[in-house]
């Protein structure tokens, strides 16, 4: 009993040193930028994608063209910033 209550606050302890040492070095919200970056290059690659199958005179394409830009709308509006 006395090994798990020790353990449970050695835990405790170094969650909290290392929160502390995240929120002083500055990195919290880092993820966050990467992520929307990441989202970003994927967009403009979708659109220069769809830009590119435009001139294409094929029902697919433009078909293709209209479901990509469709689900990154559908993706863009999920996003929510805390």
């Amino acid at each position: 009993m006395l090994y798990a209550f020790l353990g449970y606050l050695h835990a405790a302890i170094t969650r909290r040193v290392q929160r502390i040492q995240r929120l002083a070095a500055g990195e919290t919200g880092q993820g966050t930028v990467e992520y929307v970056g990441l989202i970003l290059l994927v967009s403009l690659l979708m659109v220069g994608m769809v830009a590119a199958m435009k001139g294409f005179n094929g029902k697919q394409g433009t078909e293709l063209a209209d479901v990509i830009v469709n689900k990154i709308k559908e993706a863009v509006d999920k996003v929510t910033f805390k």
